[in-house]
Order: C-alpha cells, then sequence, then structure tokens
C-alpha cells in the first residue's frame, strides 16, 4: 500500500510539473509572437496611415464612385497581384489596424503553420478583388480576442502601396475546422478567423467594405486550400 501511495504522489508531482510547463511554455510562446509581429510592423511603419479609422462614417453611401485619372493600379486591374515586402524571409502583403482590440499586426501573403508563429497570413483572397480571408494563431496579440469584437468595430487594410481600405464588422460565425465551404461563402470583402482554444471549432469575423472608403468593383471568389 505504501509503494502505491507513494507511485500516485510520484505520478501526481509529475502532472503538476507538465502543467507548469505547459504554462510557462505557452506564455512564452504568446511573448515570442508579439515580438516578432513588432519588429515587422517597426519595418513596414513607412507603409501605415498616419490616421486609422476608429467608427463607421455617418455620410450617405455612394453606390457608384466615379473613376479618377489617377487611381490606383488595383483599380484600373483588380486581378493584379498584391505587392510583398519581404523582411526576414518572408512576404508580407500589408498591415492589418483593429482599433476597437488596439491590434495593428502585419500580414504575411501565404498561410502555413511556420508564418503563423510570426504573423496572421492571408488564407485566401485579395483585397482589390474584395474576398481578402485572413487567419491568425489565438494568441492574445494576435487573433485571439476575435470573440470580442463588435458589429460595426472598424478593421483596415494596408497594402504595401500605401492603399488603405476601411471594413465595418458584419457578423460573427463559429465554424467547423474542416467546413471550407462554409469559411468562403458569401460575400464578404473581409473575413478574419482564428481557432478556438483546444481547435474545435473556428471564431470567424465577416467584414463589408465602406463604400466611400475606395471605388466598387464587382467581387470574385479565389478558391482557397483548406482551413489551418
Amino acid at each position: 500500500m505504501r509503494n502505491k501511495g507513494t507511485g500516485l504522489i510520484f505520478l501526481g508531482l509529475l502532472l503538476i510539473a507538465a502543467a507548469l510547463f505547459l504554462t510557462a511554455y505557452n506564455l512564452y510562446d504568446e511573448q515570442r509572437a508579439e515580438q516578432s509581429a513588432l519588429q515587422v510592423i517597426d519595418r513596414l511603419e513607412d507603409y501605415l496611415p498616419s490616421e486609422v479609422p476608429t467608427e463607421a462614417s455617418t455620410e450617405p453611401i455612394v453606390e457608384q464612385a466615379p473613376m479618377p485619372s489617377d487611381a490606383p493600379d488595383y483599380v484600373l486591374c483588380p486581378d493584379v497581384e498584391m505587392p510583398v515586402e519581404t523582411i526576414n524571409g518572408m512576404d508580407y502583403i500589408g498591415v492589418l489596424q483593429i482599433p476597437s482590440l488596439e491590434l495593428e499586426l502585419p500580414i504575411a501573403s501565404e498561410w502555413n503553420y511556420p508564418n503563423l508563429k510570426t504573423a496572421p497570413c492571408r488564407y485566401s483572397g485579395s483585397a482589390y478583388l474584395n474576398n481578402l480571408i485572413l487567419c491568425g494563431h489565438n494568441y492574445t496579440s494576435h487573433f485571439g480576442n476575435l470573440k470580442n469584437l463588435c458589429e460595426g468595430d472598424i478593421a483596415t487594410f494596408t497594402d504595401m502601396d500605401g492603399n488603405v481600405f476601411t471594413y465595418k464588422m458584419m457578423e460573427r460565425e463559429t465554424l467547423n475546422p474542416t467546413d471550407i465551404e462554409g469559411m468562403e461563402s458569401g460575400n464578404w470583402d473581409l473575413t478574419l478567423f482564428t481557432c478556438t482554444v483546444g481547435g474545435q471549432s473556428r471564431v470567424t469575423i465577416r467584414f463589408e467594405l465602406l463604400q466611400d472608403s475606395i471605388i466598387i468593383f464587382e467581387t470574385r471568389k479565389i478558391p482557397g486550400q483548406r482551413i489551418f
């Protein structure tokens, strides 16, 4: 009995040690992810706008804006690839800002697990085609607080040419990890998603482009590969 009791105590101590180690690692990984993103933002600060909208405009929405003579290239040719800036071997397409969450994050051009350890990534689509989908880990400093967004909250995306796209949050969804069709469904201009703790589902936030922020063009879809 004494040996059995000693074994149980030893097992309990091992479990406590494992839990402490996991907690310490998660804290370390959270801080590492935050610092990695900040270092990239410092390199990209020249591309950021001087002011970021914090609420939706109350001005009437215009159905179709006239084409200005100095329109950006993406307006004349929406199929153009989004420009990238390479930092430490990773390509970035721009910077996402969400004032209500005090977030300012670089966005990697392509998603994979190593890239997600540094910054949120483009899952599919383009800001120029009004179908941009961004994914990120649930680090608090990345997409971990998406669940706290409220309808009407503003997000901006600034590309590497300095073009600013302003969006308003419209809807929150919870999707299964394998629901690729659901993730890509709907005519949403911007979608952000991250996994819940444990990875059982995906918190998905849908946005509409504020039509008075850029010229409007037809939305098209680019097929994604799979949800991470």
